[in-house]
């Protein structure tokens, strides 16, 4: 029996799905949305913020205040209410209308920053607007997740321990990116204790973070549009970029056999997919990270017309098919 005296505590359910039958490929999934934040980000969320209060960085009258497009702001919106603390999340146009909504039932203050910069970043947008706060009320704490190297340390004291705990004999880890603290963290781990793992990085096509040519992207989670700081390309040894219509397509595939999951796991798993049919003989034990569950996109990658209206090019039968 587990027993916690705080939301923040619970960071790991140890929940993995054989997609055998689903997908016909050997590949298990750990579902990180089992948790109080609903999402990987928890790890970090909890990890960061802890370390802050040890360092003397956060204190009682201390507001944080983090740039997020939506799960990781919904994990520091938990932790910062469970600890008794203020949080300020900075986000755009693009975080899901529902994650919004729990970060604000969570007491966090919800700024949403709708004009990109020149350069046409909503990211760099947002880090100017967390700059100026800070500057403005001194009693702000940026706790800075694309440069925090306690964004990575999180994974690699727990997601990857526990991976490697779960599976002594694995082959291919797949990892999604975004500021690449989940994936560098489970790299940084395996590369010390058990090298012989594959390490296969999942991106969006449009994303920069492995050199990738610009491009619109709807579904937040994944992928960036500045390169993120924490990414080390060495520790990686190959990266798979998903299409968008892609990850809803899996996404929306996984549903009807009643696995209801995030864009970012739709993404992972669909580049999972593309990888092992090509090289399932070299991976007869395959992991993925699934970041998240699918709740918080029921009004985007889950509905036909938000679908029809940001992916004009899918063909007449996408969503006929599903």
């Amino acid at each position: 029996m587990t027993v916690i005296t705080g939301a923040h505590e619970f960071l790991d359910s140890e929940v993995y799905i054989d997609l055998r039958h689903v997908l016909d490929s050997p590949l298990y999934l750990k579902c990180e949305g089992f948790n109080f934040a609903g999402s990987v980000k928890v790890r970090s969320a909890a990890w960061m913020v802890a370390s802050a209060q040890r360092e003397g960085i956060i204190g009682p009258d201390s507001v944080l205040i983090e740039s997020s497009s939506g799960n990781l702001g919904v994990a520091l919106a938990m932790v910062a209410a469970s600890k008794g603390l203020r949080f300020v999340c900075v986000t755009d146009p693009k975080c899901n209308p529902s994650t919004a909504g729990l970060m604000r039932a969570l007491g966090a203050e919800v700024v949403v920053v709708d004009e990109p910069d020149a350069t046409g970043s909503y990211l760099a947008a947002r880090k100017t607007y967390v700059r100026e706060r800070c500057t403005q009320d001194p009693s702000c704490v940026w706790l800075n997740q694309y440069e925090n190297p306690d964004n990575w340390i999180a994974h690699y004291e727990n997601t990857a321990a526990h991976i490697a705990k779960q599976f002594p004999h694995l082959d291919t880890l797949f990892i999604g990116t975004g500021t690449g603290g989940t994936l560098m963290g489970c790299a940084r781990y395996f590369r010390e204790h058990r090298p012989q793992v594959r390490i296969i990085a999942v991106d969006s096509v449009g994303s920069v973070n492995f050199s990738g040519a610009p491009g619109a992207r709807h579904i937040p989670g994944l992928g960036a549009s500045t390169p993120m700081p924490l990414i080390d390309p060495e520790l990686v040894d190959e990266v798979v970029r998903v299409p968008e219509p892609d990850a809803i397509r899996m996404c929306r595939r996984l549903a009807a056999q009643g696995v209801l999951l995030g864009g970012s796991s739709g993404t992972v798993v669909s580049a999972a997919l593309q990888w092992l049919n090509r090289y399932a003989a070299k991976a007869p034990t395959a992991v993925a990270i699934a970041p998240d569950l699918g709740e918080r996109y029921i009004d985007t990658i889950y509905d036909d017309a938000w679908v029809a209206e940001h992916y004009r090019d899918i063909p007449q039968d996408f969503l006929e098919n599903q």
